[in-house]
């Protein structure tokens, strides 16, 4: 009853101060729109400038939603990966889907000089980039599936996941070596990840994919507990493990195969999240850890979009480099935290 309570209250200081990023994210940017005036956009009604209310409604609320979504997930993605590996340190990306969305986008843009005019001025819109990224994903998954049927090692699958990525990174290395200095610029500012620019329409898509992957994940948070203790384990509980298997990488290839698709490649917070969210919660429980892992994801996505906007300034930093550079010190300050605890 005592931790039922503390996680109640956790989840309820998390979630308020996710509300408190997503207006601050709103407000905050090169022209700082006060809160009161955030609150009257987002409620249709009159706000004193009319030009806050186009960055408002037009730019900062698509961004502000597309980091709530990023971060939930890739967040998720990330808990359902380490679970079914058994690896710490396996992350959304480590069945190669980034690997393959970074290929399909390379093949797209330092080919696209080969097609006609029209057909090229096409797919190097942020439509034809998209596609391109989720076909790339698309592949590599369907290859994945296709080896995890005829192995039985889940350790195996993890491997074939690196392979695959390892060689798609290496076509991409090859295509970059011939490509002009546009092609490369273009294609470097993709993989640097962006939260901006999405229509409507393209944030409508990838809320649907992203309540997909998440509700297959639901769907295998009690067979995720029966996985900490082994694969053996499971089995004897009369949990049927390849299908458990098959949804796990399904859902993680939506998840994290759309917000490549739409946001590009974005490191750290897929790995890092779920520890964040067990050091915070200390449980295994999954159906615990999934709410404080999807509160904690779009928290941290918040904050670091609102570190890259550098509020006051013109200056955007790119959200991949933030996410790491913020990340990365906080992860291994609360592990070291936690063995100075247990010691």
């Amino acid at each position: 009853m005592q931790q039922s309570r503390r996680n109640t209250i956790l989840y309820g200081l998390l979630f308020t101060a996710a509300l408190a990023l997503f207006v601050l994210n709103v407000s905050l940017g090169s022209v700082v729109i006060p809160v009161k005036e955030v609150f009257k956009s987002l409620f249709g009604q009159p706000v004193a400038k009319e030009s806050w209310d186009y960055i408002v409604v037009n730019y900062r609320l698509p961004k502000a939603i597309t980091a709530v979504f990023t971060g939930i997930g890739l967040s998720v993605s990330g808990l359902l990966m380490q679970t079914l590996f058994r690896n710490p340190l396996a992350g959304p990306y480590v069945l190669g889907l980034s690997s393959g969305s970074s290929l399909g986008v390379a093949f797209l843009i330092m080919g696209a000089g080969f097609l006609p005019g029209f057909l090229g001025a096409f797919v190097l819109s942020s439509y034809g980039i998209i596609l391109a990224s989720c076909i790339g994903s698309f592949l590599v998954l369907l290859a994945v599936l296709f080896v995890s049927q005829r192995l039985r090692d889940t350790t195996a699958i993890l491997i074939v996941g690196l392979m695959f990525g390892s060689f798609a990174s290496a076509i991409v290395g090859v295509l970059t070596y011939f490509s002009t200095a546009e092609q490369l610029q273009k294609f470097t500012f993709w993989s640097l990840g962006n939260l901006g620019n999405l229509s409507w329409t393209s944030i409508l898509i990838l809320l649907i994919c992203v309540v997909i992957g998440l509700a297959l994940s639901i769907i295998c948070l009690k067979p995720l507990d029966a996985l900490l203790l082994g694969e053996n384990y499971a089995k004897s509980l009369g949990l049927n493990f390849n299908k458990t298997r098959y949804i796990l990488i399904f859902a993680t290839s939506i998840l994290a195969g759309s917000i490549t698709a739409f946001a590009g490649p974005i490191a750290f917070v897929g790995l890092a999240v779920p520890h964040i969210a067990k050091l915070v919660f200390q449980t295994s429980s999954h159906v615990v850890l999934f709410f404080g892992t999807v509160l904690s994801g779009a928290i941290i996505m918040l904050v670091c979009d609102i570190i890259c906007q550098f509020p006051g300034s013109d200056v955007i930093l790119p959200i991949n480099a933030i996410t790491s550079i913020i990340g990365a010190p906080v992860v291994i300050w609360l592990l070291v935290k936690k063995r100075n605890v247990m010691h």
